[in-house]
């Protein structure tokens, strides 16, 4: 199962808990965390609301009140104390650990001398807990969220009055996509931020999925004309052979009319060279009759600046379209043949366990020829006649 986060509102501890409740975790399973962490008694509760006509749960922390003011160390020796899940402790361990070093940068201070302040109070501690507690139940495959919503304004802080975003949410999100306003308001806290820096998996929009439960969870505040949510969408992703998948492949195109043919194929060599699977020239005729090319580079994201760099670099085009696109790839395998006792390599496409095309590597082919004095057509059809024997 997968999961989508919608951010549009931000995201804060009570919301995320919220959404998670109202997405089908069971009441207890957050409640037995925060129980199990909280140094004296909480208690979770919900009520329904609406928030710019949109139903939603609104989740709260119910604690003592408390001036206790609590460091990194003593936030770590609460969350090693408690008789919590290994991978919940873990997931939490880790999230206050990222408060904790954003919040050293911010202020230019040794982490373990850092106060958390408010996301050190208990209410903060608990929403950590009890949504790390809420994930892991549901057991993701990944997550993934939307650009997150910041908000805009101002927010009065344990250190006097700030900007939106603080700067320990900026900190945190350093790599998230996220955007200012749509509201005059704090939409994300730093435990929301912490939260969704350590479970988010990938940003961007919903992915290709068969939906499922579908959950709402509210914020604190309630502004005029903006619904104050998160949403999750849980679901199945969709066959992984035809989807779309978040992180590639892309395909990149430029039409191109202006540069020296004699230039094309070192461009290719440097694509290919760059990340690329796949690079080709496409012959086209454009406006008033100019004959020009259709430069074509299919790319993971994970290479796809690089790429992108070697064409702007090399060509003369300036911009590129670029799309994702479905990929359904057989299984690859090597093999090895003998022409004349030499050994040619074979690559085998396999289909449902079966052996459906066997194609000898070219350069082996053409060393052979070097070789023997055969012509490499000659060679090309002994290896090929080996070759049958695989399929």
């Amino acid at each position: 199962m997968i999961g989508w986060l919608d951010c549009g509102s931000g995201a804060s501890g009570d919301m995320l808990l919220g959404v998670l409740l109202d997405a089908g975790v069971p009441a207890d399973v957050i409640t037995a965390a925060a129980t199990a962490v909280a140094p004296e008694p909480v208690r979770v509760e919900t009520e329904r609301v609406a928030r710019a006509g949109l139903a939603a749960t609104r989740a709260h922390v119910v604690v003592a009140e408390s001036t206790t003011r609590r460091t990194w160390p003593d936030v770590q020796a609460l969350l090693e104390r408690a008789d919590l899940d290994a991978a919940v402790r873990r997931r939490a361990v880790r999230t206050f650990e990222r408060l904790a070093q954003a919040e050293a940068h911010v202020h230019d201070a040794g982490v373990d001398d850092v106060h958390f302040h408010e996301v050190g109070a208990l209410d903060a501690i608990v929403d950590i807990v009890g949504v790390c507690a809420g994930l892991e139940h549901l057991g993701l495959d990944a997550l993934t969220a939307s650009a997150v919503a910041l908000g805009s304004g101002r927010v009065l802080t344990a250190h006097g009055s700030l900007t939106v975003p603080p700067p320990a949410v900026v900190t945190l999100l350093q790599g998230a996509p996220t955007y200012g306003g749509p509201v005059e308001m704090e939409l994300c806290t730093p435990t929301g931020a912490a939260l969704l820096a350590e479970w988010v998996t990938a940003w961007g929009p919903q992915p290709p999925m068969v939906g499922g439960n579908v959950g709402v969870g509210a914020g604190g505040r309630d502004p005029a004309g903006h619904a104050n949510v998160v949403r999750l969408i849980l679901g199945q992703p969709t066959d992984s052979s035809s989807s779309l998948a978040p992180d590639g492949p892309l395909l990149l195109e430029s039409n191109v009319d202006d540069l020296d043919p004699r230039l094309w194929p070192p461009v290719l060599a440097a694509l290919l060279a760059a990340g690329a699977s796949d690079a080709w020239l496409t012959p086209i005729l454009m406006k008033k009759g100019r004959p020009a090319h259709t430069l074509s580079v299919l790319v993971d994201i994970a290479h796809a600046d690089a790429v992108r760099a070697v064409v702007f670099r090399e060509t003369s085009t300036i911009g590129l379209r670029e799309q994702l696109v479905a990929k359904r790839a057989l299984e690859r395998r090597d093999a090895t043949v003998q022409v004349d006792g030499m050994s040619v390599r074979v690559k085998l496409a396999v289909h449902n366990g079966r052996v459906v095309n066997a194609q000898p590597e070219y350069d082996d082919v053409a060393a052979v020829s070097a070789v023997t004095g055969d012509s490499v057509k000659s060679v090309l059809a002994h290896a090929v006649a080996q070759a049958r024997a695989l399929w």
